[in-house]
C-alpha cells in the first residue's frame, strides 16, 4: 500500500529560507522604521543603507526560492515587489545627500 500526502516535502531549504525571509524582511522594516526618526543625515542614511542591504537580501532569497520551487504561484510576483522596494529606498537615500 501506497500512501499520499498533500503537503510538500519538507527539507532544509524549504524551512531555512522563508525563515531566512522572514529576519531579513523584518530587518527592513524595523531599520526603515528607525529612519524616520533617526537624529542626524548621515544616520538616516546608514539606517536606509541597511534596510536596502536587507532587501536586497530578502530579493535574492526569493530567486532562490523562485528557482527551487518553494514559492507557491500566488507568491512569485514577490520578487518584483522587492524589486520596487529597493529602488524606492535607493531613491530615498540619493534625495538624503
Amino acid at each position: 500500500m501506497v500512501s499520499e500526502f498533500d503537503f510538500p516535502i519538507k527539507t532544509y531549504a524549504s524551512k531555512y529560507y522563508p525563515e531566512q525571509l522572514i529576519r531579513s524582511s523584518g530587518s527592513a522594516a524595523l531599520n526603515y522604521g528607525e529612519f524616520a526618526g533617526a537624529g542626524t543625515g548621515k544616520d538616516k542614511i546608514n539606517k536606509l543603507r541597511i534596510c536596502l542591504k536587507e532587501l536586497k537580501e530578502c530579493k535574492n532569497n526569493l530567486r532562490i526560492q523562485l528557482k527551487a520551487n518553494l514559492l507557491k504561484n500566488d507568491q512569485t510576483n514577490l520578487v518584483d515587489e522587492f524589486l520596487q522596494l529597493s529602488k524606492i529606498v535607493a531613491t530615498i537615500i540619493k534625495n538624503q545627500k
